[in-house]
């Protein structure tokens, strides 16, 4: 599979964490692949007749979104397939769909279910287009005339700010208490813009700092890792890790088919 990235306008950029173009060629398809869960929303627009792509045993034919918030995916590309990604930064994607976030978490979407005839519109675009830097271009612009006119919520996205900060070691009673909002309404809000309840984007976001770690540092213990990330005991550490990928942290680092 060949992937190449585009830069993103600036007026983007709060929003967007990257746009990718994704191509299969050779003559079979891509072996599978896990996807772990990392909060993140990812749209792919399909630009070909192929079917985009097999996850968790489902076949999807034209442009979907994954809201892949708590539960690991298992992705087949299909041979043929070529497709423009967008990834949203946490908490962003809201701007861009209509429906309440936690209504969508932990599925994959068509892309035709959210935004209805647009959806076409745009696959034909990208379809004609002479390149995939045109497609990012046009991409770009449609995405540009969905921002025009959302309202942010600044509760949510200081919130975030402070998660990212901590690698998820805030606590959902001091982010309610810099808000000023109760925990249930804080809660409310989470739902509805990010998906996840505090707790457990918290708990996500935690998930996410140990794999940065395991990553960084494969020489250190994982009993040093564990208590580097904010658990409590390694036993904890490994819970999570079965919840979030089915695999123990040290099988998590020497799988081939996992991506993180």
């Amino acid at each position: 599979m060949r992937l190449q990235l585009y830069n993103i306008i600036p007026a983007l950029q709060p929003y967007i964490k990257l746009i990718c173009s994704m191509n299969c060629d050779g003559d079979a398809d891509t072996h599978h692949i896990r996807v772990l869960p990392d909060t993140c929303v990812e749209l792919f627009i399909n630009y070909t007749s192929t079917p985009i792509a097999t996850i968790s045993n489902e076949l999807y034919k034209r442009s979907i979104v994954t809201f892949r918030m708590t539960k690991p995916m298992d992705v087949q590309m299909r041979k043929g397939s070529g497709c423009l990604a967008v990834c949203f930064h946490p908490g962003m994607a809201y701007h861009f769909f209509q429906p309440p976030m936690h209504l969508l978490s932990d599925s994959t979407t068509a892309l035709a279910d959210l935004w209805k005839n647009k959806a076409a519109e745009i696959e034909e675009q990208l379809a004609g287009a002479v390149d995939n830097h045109g497609r990012a271009k046009i991409l770009q612009s449609h995405l540009m005339e969905l921002l025009a006119g959302n309202k942010h919520d600044s509760h949510i996205e200081f919130c975030l700010k402070q998660v990212q900060a901590s690698g998820g070691l805030n606590n959902v009673g001091d982010l309610a208490d810099c808000t000023g909002l109760s925990q249930r309404h804080l809660s409310r809000k989470f739902q509805r813009y990010v998906g996840l309840p505090p707790k457990e984007y918290l708990r996500v976001c935690r998930f996410l700092r140990s794999l940065s770690y395991l990553k960084k540092y494969p020489d250190f213990s994982l009993t040093t890792i564990a208590y580097e990330s904010g658990y409590y005991d390694q036993a904890h550490f490994s819970r999570e890790y079965k919840a979030y990928t089915g695999y123990t942290p040290r099988e998590v680092v020497n799988a081939k088919h996992i991506l993180y």
